[in-house]
């Protein structure tokens, strides 16, 4: 029952001119669920081959909830769960990575974080096999909002917010106290 009388592919054959047990591909066929017409949103390129600058999905609180389990998982083992590229293996040895806090990286388009993700940068390996297209985009909204959370104008901030930062007590309503204890301040 193993070996049942019949072609696999690929196997020689006097059935089709050429030889083999089966036609080539039609050219030009892609198949189902492969096509990626939108290049920018695989792989954080336009068509120019820049950056892709603005966010291909809605950026809401769900991503970024979502960019940040993922961040969380794949990225702090090196980055740290700020962005300050002091996560566990650094500190066990292996080299740095930039901290997302560099300008240089404050300033870049969110497409540059989707390439890196997608493709790999010096000792980082790619990431594509891990996370898919949408959770690379989550990523990214969430590495900008750690970059964005550093930079709030105090103008913006509740005067809690200030009184908090500048040491004072959080008000005991706003669970300032627990948020900090589960390490999300």
């Amino acid at each position: 029952m193993h070996d049942q009388p019949r072609y696999e592919p690929l196997e020689a054959s006097d059935f089709f001119a050429g030889g083999a047990a089966s036609l080539p591909l039609v050219e030009g066929t892609v198949a189902r669920g492969h096509l990626r017409e939108d290049a920018g949103y695989y792989t954080g390129l336009d068509e120019t081959g820049a950056f892709v600058a603005d966010f291909p999905v809605e950026v809401d609180l769900e991503l970024l909830e979502r960019g940040r389990n993922r961040y969380d998982a794949f990225c702090s083992p090196c980055h740290d769960r700020l962005g300050n590229g002091r996560g566990m293996i650094v500190q066990r040895g292996y080299k740095q990575p930039n901290s997302f806090h560099d300008q240089r990286l404050v300033e870049t388009q969110p497409g540059y974080f989707v390439n890196v993700i997608t493709n790999g940068f010096g000792q980082m390996s790619s990431y594509a096999p891990l996370l898919k297209p949408a959770d690379r985009w989550a990523v990214a909204a969430y590495i900008k909002t750690l970059q964005m959370s550093r930079r709030v104008p105090a103008e913006l901030l509740s005067a809690e917010e200030r009184a908090r930062i500048a040491g004072g007590a959080a008000p005991a309503e706003d669970g300032g106290a627990e948020a900090e204890e589960e390490g999300h301040s």
